[in-house]
């Protein structure tokens, strides 16, 4: 079976490679990223959500720490390309207000049910299908409601706080006097935030260990047990999972070259919305009705592939079905999560509208409100990951941590 699956993951990546410039056209580019990122999710055993469920569940905090390093060391991209003229691309620097309060607590609040967040629920579409379709589904819904607020709302869409004549605080406008546009600055405070994590971090998980509360993370002890082990070319090349360092260098490498390409940064949460008003259509709705709710163009209702991003998302589903194939465990994987109980439904079901409302409120969901704008020097960023742990811990505690696919 495993040569079986093997076989089929070649055929499936020469057929992207013959035939996806041909079908995808103009936004074969996006394919290609998202497989990048899908492949490295899933063979990297990681997932932003992960980066509080671990804690609440297990007591291990090395994926929270390999992200915030991997924010840090994301911020050299930003820097790179907007050192001279921060306009160069197009910097997401989020508004500072109740909205992103709430939505980050939303958000964390979700992942905490769904264990996966915007772009785990597509990997997880591949490795636990019940339970991310069910999530994507309400996560689109909560998406869709809440599509039209940015536009609506003042206080989602105004920052309380502002630097110069931005919407929210962009840290190097703090440090114009360092000689060097304040990248100096704003990179030396990121690195402060990140060690107050790591202090934070280690604190947490010697204070579990000490109370015998910290039995690990199954993918992270398989990670390091695979480390040691000698194996053929083949299992090193397409089998063998990354380190979670790995993991985080090559998704650095990969934002790097879609902002150096698109001038944008990583998102993944508005195509839910999309998607959800395209299923809507299926059953008799209009897409012009579904436009002018939701203040969006009438032909992004008119399929599920006619926005880069959702291309992009196609692909990661892609990236992570081309691992586990390869790999040869693409059957027993997607078998581990098929059965869910009944009221596993309303759970699932909770956790993605609440999340989608989330990225309503915070304009984004991980990669949108955390990640892009942490490396595009956003304070807003940090704010939202404070109150997505705060809302991750309080649903852990409402569902009793159960341990559930700690991957994400």
């Amino acid at each position: 079976m495993k040569r079986i699956e093997n076989i089929l993951g070649f055929i499936l990546i020469a057929f992207l490679l013959t035939a996806g410039q041909v079908i995808f056209k103009g936004n074969f580019f996006r394919i290609f990223i998202g497989l990048g990122f899908g492949y490295t999710l899933t063979r990297g055993y990681m997932g932003f959500a992960g980066s509080v469920n671990r804690v609440c569940r297990t007591g291990s905090t090395k994926l929270t720490k390999v992200l915030v390093v991997m924010f840090l060391a994301t911020t050299v991209v930003t820097t790179a390309f907007a050192f001279k003229d921060s306009s160069a691309i197009s910097l997401w620097i989020r508004p500072i207000n109740l909205g992103l309060i709430l939505g980050g607590l939303f958000f964390g609040f979700g992942m905490s049910f769904s264990s996966c967040c915007a772009t785990g629920v597509l990997t997880d579409l591949v490795t636990g299908l019940p339970r991310a379709l069910i999530t994507m589904i309400f996560f689109g819904m909560g998406v869709f409601i809440g599509l039209p607020w940015a536009k609506s709302y003042s206080w989602i869409n105004n920052s309380l706080i502002k630097v110069g004549d931005r919407n929210g605080v962009f840290m190097p406008d703090l440090f114009k006097f360092d000689g060097l546009n304040g990248y100096l600055g704003a990179t030396l405070l990121t690195a402060a935030f990140v060690g107050l994590v790591f202090f934070f971090a280690n604190k947490f998980e010697a204070k579990r260990k000490k109370e015998g509360r910290n039995p690990g993370v199954d993918s992270e002890i398989l990670q390091e047990s695979v480390v040691k082990e000698n194996k053929g070319l083949y299992d090193i090349l397409f089998v063998k999972p990354w380190s979670l360092t790995t993991g985080a260098a090559v998704i650095v490498a990969l934002f790097a070259i879609l902002t150096g390409v698109t001038g944008n940064g990583w998102g993944a949460s508005t195509i839910h919305g999309f998607w959800f008003g395209n299923i809507l259509t299926t059953f008799g709705a209009s897409a012009d009705a579904l436009a002018e709710y939701t203040g969006s163009s009438a032909k992004f209702f008119n399929g599920f592939l006619v926005h880069p991003v959702g291309f992009q998302n196609f692909g990661i589903i892609l990236g992570t079905l081309i691992y586990l194939l390869t790999a040869g465990i693409f059957k027993s994987t997607f078998l581990s999560e098929i059965k869910i109980k009944p009221k596993e439904i309303l759970i699932f079901a909770i956790g993605g509208l609440a999340m989608g409302i989330g990225t309503r409120l915070s304009n984004g969901c991980n990669v949108g409100a955390l990640y892009t704008p942490i490396a595009n020097f956003s304070l807003s960023g940090w704010i939202f990951f404070i109150f997505l742990f705060a809302g991750g811990i309080l649903g852990n505690k409402i569902r009793g941590g159960k341990k559930i696919n700690c991957v994400n």
